[in-house]
């Protein structure tokens, strides 16, 4: 590819979804887009560019974009966040309130991290009675979705982070791989979400994960994003963030829980559950 090509696709990222697209890599370009090339009958991906510079298709502009997203995801990513979700948070939050608990994967990829929560919120002690959840996963790419949705995972997916125990438990196996129950899958909903578009019409949420995201996102915008998910947060909800994401200067919106695990929160009174 020509530095042209590279500059384009760069600000393609940046001004349709905040992605950072690492131009000093263009290794990392080649291997996002060759099979999206190879999938529309492109010779090459400057071929591919080339098309978009020339006539701006927009089905196109936008496969190109979620093609240059960062995808990779797996089970449990992040134990202790999983586990203080289970064994503090939302037992916690489920006796504040007698309405369903929402928990939304805001990036979920190919659904195993929204499928986790849903797995872990099965597994968690001391409920309220009767304790209820709605769990949403969301995404911009629109295979990831589509593959969430079937619940259908190889065996190399399956390998990575999956305790064996909650395999047996919540997954049947067909042949060379492995469907989440029919139990787990209907308790999620999917949507195709931009985080950069206005969010205000999906509701307020108790627990909000993003994960692996704003690292991969432009630096200036990191800061609108996690103010726009916290504006989206119940009075005491948690933002799930990466432990390494840096929010230091939306002190203002959210407070560190204790015991770290990228665990931040609107009311710091579900602190002591969050870190037991």
């Amino acid at each position: 590819m020509t530095p042209e090509h590279i500059d384009l696709l760069a600000a393609l990222g940046r001004a349709r979804a905040g992605v950072r697209v690492e131009i000093e890599k263009p290794y990392l370009i080649e291997s996002r887009l060759t099979p999206l090339a190879r999938r529309e009958g492109f010779e090459s991906i400057e071929a591919l560019v080339d098309e978009l510079r020339a006539k701006r298709d927009e089905r196109l502009i936008w496969a190109v974009v979620e093609s240059l997203c960062r995808t990779e995801t797996t089970f449990f990513r992040g134990r202790e966040a999983f586990a203080a979700l289970r064994d503090g948070i939302l037992p916690s939050l489920s006796h504040r309130r007698d309405t369903p608990l929402r928990i939304w994967s805001a990036a979920c990829a190919t659904g195993q991290e929204v499928y986790s929560i849903a797995m872990a919120a099965a597994e968690a002690t001391g409920l309220a009675p009767g304790a209820r959840f709605e769990f949403f996963g969301s995404d911009l790419s629109e295979r990831c979705l589509e593959k969430a949705q079937t619940g259908l995972y190889t065996q190399f997916e399956i390998q990575r982070g999956l305790p064996i125990r909650m395999l047996v438990k919540y997954f049947d196996n067909q042949d060379d791989t492995w469907t989440i129950s029919p139990r787990i899958r209907q308790m999620v909903r999917w949507r195709r979400i931009n985080l950069l578009s206005d969010l205000s019409a999906l509701g307020v949420f108790d627990v909000i994960l993003l994960r692996n995201v704003l690292r991969s996102m432009v630096p200036a915008l990191r800061g609108r994003i996690v103010r726009s998910l916290a504006a989206r947060l119940s009075a005491d909800g948690v933002l799930v963030l990466d432990p390494e994401d840096d929010i230091s200067e939306l002190g203002d919106v959210l407070v560190a829980a204790p015991g770290g695990a990228g665990l931040y929160l609107r009311d710091p009174t579900i602190g002591t559950a969050a870190a037991a």
